[in-house]
């Protein structure tokens, strides 16, 4: 007999509810998107008023191209299309 809890069921079923709902992964994908737009904008903006590009900037830059990339993952769902549905 084991003493130890079931713990595990419960994070999976949420995060399948997750996985199943287009509604979910669009908005969330979406604000990630959004959210990178407006980084990678504020960096363009220090740009185009002429100062030289430093290390923040290039920070700000990459930083919006992994948030847009991950934006496009959870949108995509590539994991849950890797495998084949047995139901």
């Amino acid at each position: 007999m084991s003493t130890a809890p079931e713990s595990t069921a419960a994070p999976s079923k949420s995060l399948q509810a997750f996985k199943d709902c287009w509604g979910c992964r669009a908005i969330s994908g979406g604000g990630l998107i959004l959210s990178a737009a407006y980084v990678f904008n504020a960096a363009r903006r220090i740009m185009k008023q002429g100062a030289p590009t430093s290390m923040g900037t290039v920070a700000q830059i990459t930083f919006a191209a992994c948030l847009a990339s991950w934006g496009v993952v959870i949108i995509t769902d590539p994991v849950g299309k890797s495998h084949r549905k047995t139901t």
